[in-house]
């Protein structure tokens, strides 16, 4: 299980509510920050993502903490019938909605307001599931991937894209001054969030990852977890099914 970190540490509210708060403040600057901040890496990653999906066919797609809509916006080329987007920052969303109308994409995705740990969708729904930076921001992972195991369709697809630790030297050192020292810097900088993005590395450097993250995974009754290391592993995809 993983280590419950919260954004705002002084805070009483729940890690849900701090991480709705946190991306509402940072909804607006989101998107350019985290090219910076992965060097524009995380568009090849995406890419990789809709190319798992695409080569499964789904007529319905759920992109979970979809945030601002990038994966849900790229994950149009996979050619579904249906792409819902579920977000609990409303402002998050807002900004998706405004891409996704600039885009004339309305008719092909719609972004929902919703909870990962409790989905406003009937069992065995989707085709495949996404989660794009946003699983290590669960309150509690093992119940969110319970339910996404529930409304995703036997033998769907479920793919997570997500930070992870080099183990390799010299890219694990690099990587630990680079998020304990750089990343919070540039979101101090460029945020109006001062904490947001030191949460951000912190959750990364607790979030278990590699066949951990896969142990979870089919503990919780997927099959066939796979982890993919990208970029020396400062991200990994991974891919599971349902029986």
């Amino acid at each position: 299980m993983s280590k419950k970190v919260k954004p705002y540490k002084d805070s009483n509210l729940t890690k849900k509510e701090q991480v709705t708060k946190m991306f509402d403040t940072i909804s607006k600057n989101y998107d350019g920050l985290n090219r910076v901040i992965s060097f524009g890496i995380d568009v090849k990653w995406r890419k990789k993502v809709v190319d798992i999906i695409s080569a499964a066919n789904p007529k319905n797609v759920l992109d979970i903490a979809t945030g601002t809509g990038d994966l849900a916006i790229n994950l149009v080329s996979s050619k579904p019938e249906k792409i819902i987007g579920l977000d609990i920052s409303p402002g998050m969303l807002e900004v998706g909605r405004e891409k996704i109308k600039a885009q004339k994409l309305d008719n092909m995705i719609e972004m929902q307001i919703g909870d990962s740990e409790n989905l406003p969708f009937e069992s065995n729904t989707f085709d495949a599931i996404t989660v794009a930076f946003g699983i290590r921001n669960f309150e509690n992972l093992e119940k969110g991937l319970s339910e996404i195991l529930r409304v995703l369709k036997p033998n769907g697809v479920f793919v997570i894209l997500e930070t992870s630790i080099p183990t390799k030297t010299p890219f694990k050192q690099g990587y630990k001054i680079y998020t304990k020292y750089i990343l919070p810097l540039i979101g101090k900088i460029f945020s109006k969030d001062k904490v947001a993005y030191a949460y951000l590395s912190e959750s990364a450097s607790v979030f278990p990852f590699g066949n951990a993250l896969n142990n979870i995974l089919e503990k919780t009754g997927f099959i066939n977890a796979k982890a993919m290391p990208q970029t020396f592993g400062v991200a990994t995809i991974y891919t599971a099914s349902k029986t």
